[in-house]
């Protein structure tokens, strides 16, 4: 692979997408890093790995970035004595908090940094605790430590103040601390602390069997159960080579595409309540309990929970169920059309959606933005369309883009992929009932007696999901080495803090909805 210029030997995993995979030198990492950041690559994900066995390996720290060719998986193996390695912040902004994580985690270090901040750790654990490690003397239970007030950094001037919000907020939103530094209204700096969702998940994950595994991506973010559960199989089949029955993948995407629209209505009559509109949110609230409780019927889970399994499906749909999801996407379509309407002829819910939290495509690009948040402003990003795998491949998904970046566009973005997804559902119904391509729906997954890696990357709702799968199978294994698990929200996260700079603090509920970011999927 030739990366702005350099050439970098890369082997392709067998993967569903164009994943490419190699390991590097530390001078190397940052000449790569450099050349697709000029190349106006992205960095999708970074997480760090213990790959030891006894007195050999070593700690990896490992990169994912999107380039022109596909995915590059890039390795960087690391000294246990001197775990540190090149910063890429320079290059990345959004890779401050997951060099943080890591260390957090797995006791590397981004050399260089100017953050260095505990992230994941909130000074509870006790010393030297490393959950990652796996020495089981870093992982000792030790004695917990207090926790620990956070370093925010502080906004001096006349007039300034700080208002605190959470951790613990009203209803039942998940933890984050958000520091706001105002003057009047008028916000000056917002710093987010999270983290409290902290699950343990990564480590939960090397004890599993890896036919098992797809259970715990599944319950990664509830929101996103089924682009979590595709990923992981995805990289699963990766490792094992397998093919995936072709009924199974159109129904995935049926999937796929159901669980987007269940919460974009749902965040449609969130906007609107935030903007003092209730009648969207009652109306939307109705559509969502529609769409739910058919998807229980049809798929036997109100959120189509472990309906994607490795292999294939857990189950086919009926042609009774079949037509009547047809009957309801006109239903819905015909709905949400009314209901657009009256969002757009609104003048008052107008007024608090334009201009407000808005991320020029400039600044969305510097920063990372990505998938439904970085598409309102401008950057033109859907594996769906730019890197399809089937059965998208057939299926010429048309993006949703706006420029603007604020939360207008962002409203005006869910709504035009509520009706694309619409549309793909129907596709995807009528070929399910017209195809003579055989009734099989689950392949036989069989892993190899090696050592090996996979990878899965899958546009959910909210933006790319990526997981990346360790398999020991020389060593008789039946429990995964590692599997780290990447949720959109850790690029956009950061983003948040500029979207709300300038605006009032009453506007900051409408903002982070419009966002509405993963707690879960990033803490793990």
């Amino acid at each position: 692979m030739l990366i702005s210029g350099f050439s970098l030997d890369c082997e392709r995993l067998p993967a569903a997408l164009p994943i490419w995979r190699a390991s590097v030198r530390s001078e190397t990492w940052t000449v790569v890093a450099r050349g697709v950041a000029a190349n106006g690559g992205r960095l999708l994900a970074l997480w760090g790995s213990d790959r030891t066995q006894g007195a050999a390996g070593s700690l990896v720290v490992s990169v994912a970035y999107v380039v022109r060719d596909g995915l590059l998986w890039l390795d960087l193996p690391l000294s246990k004595r001197a775990a540190i390695y090149p910063d890429l912040t320079p290059f990345f902004s959004c890779a401050g908090r997951m060099q943080r994580a890591a260390t957090d985690l797995l006791g590397v270090v981004a050399e260089g940094a100017t953050d260095q901040r505990p992230w994941l750790a909130h000074g509870g654990w006790p010393e030297a605790y490393l959950p990652l490690r796996r020495d089981t003397s870093a992982r000792a239970p030790g004695v917990a430590r207090e926790v620990t007030d956070y370093p925010f950094v502080r906004v001096a001037g006349d007039g300034v103040h700080e208002i605190p919000v959470g951790p613990v907020h009203a209803g039942i939103i998940e933890p984050g601390h958000f520091r706001f530094s105002v003057v009047g209204e008028k916000v000056l700096r917002l710093e987010q602390r999270l983290g409290y969702k902290h699950k343990g998940i990564e480590q939960r994950f090397a004890g599993l069997p890896p036919l098992e595994g797809y259970r715990l991506a599944g319950r990664v973010s509830g929101d996103s159960t089924v682009a979590y559960a595709w990923a992981y199989c995805m990289a699963l089949e990766s490792v094992a080579g397998c093919a995936v029955p072709v009924r199974a993948l159109w129904l995935r995407a049926l999937l796929l595409e159901r669980e987007r629209i269940a919460n974009h209505l749902g965040d449609l009559g969130a906007l609107g309540n935030d903007a003092a509109f209730a009648f969207g949110l009652a109306q939307f609230s109705r559509l969502r309990e529609e769409w739910l409780r058919l998807a229980k019927e049809a798929f036997g889970h109100r959120l189509m929970m472990d309906c994607i399994v490795p292999g294939g499906v857990s189950s086919d749909i009926e042609h009774a169920i079949a037509d009547r999801l047809v009957r309801q996407c006109d239903s819905i379509a015909h709905e949400v059309q009314t209901l657009r309407q009256v969002y757009d002829e609104h003048s008052g819910l107008q007024d608090r959606f334009m201009t407000t939290g808005q991320v020029l495509p400039e600044l969305a690009a510097r920063l990372g933005l990505t998938g439904l948040a970085g598409r309102a402003s401008g950057q033109a990003a859907d594996l769906r369309c730019h890197r399809p795998w089937a059965p998208y491949d057939q299926l010429a998904v048309r993006i949703a883009t706006q420029s603007k970046g604020d939360v207008a566009a962002r409203v005006a973005v869910r709504f035009d992929e509520v009706f694309e997804s619409l549309r793909l559902i129907r596709a995807i119904l009528l070929w399910l009932g017209e195809s003579d391509g055989g009734s099989e729906i689950r392949g036989e997954v069989r892993l190899p007696a090696k050592a090996a890696l996979g990878a899965g990357w899958v546009e959910g709702w909210r933006g790319e999901v990526f997981v990346a799968l360790e398999w020991d199978g020389e060593r008789g294994a039946s429990c995964l080495r590692r599997c780290h698990c990447h949720d959109p929200s850790w690029q956009n996260w950061p983003v948040l803090e500029h979207a709300v700079i300038g605006n009032i603090v009453p506007d900051f509920p409408l903002i982070n909805k419009s966002f509405n970011l993963s707690y879960a999927g990033h803490d793990l």
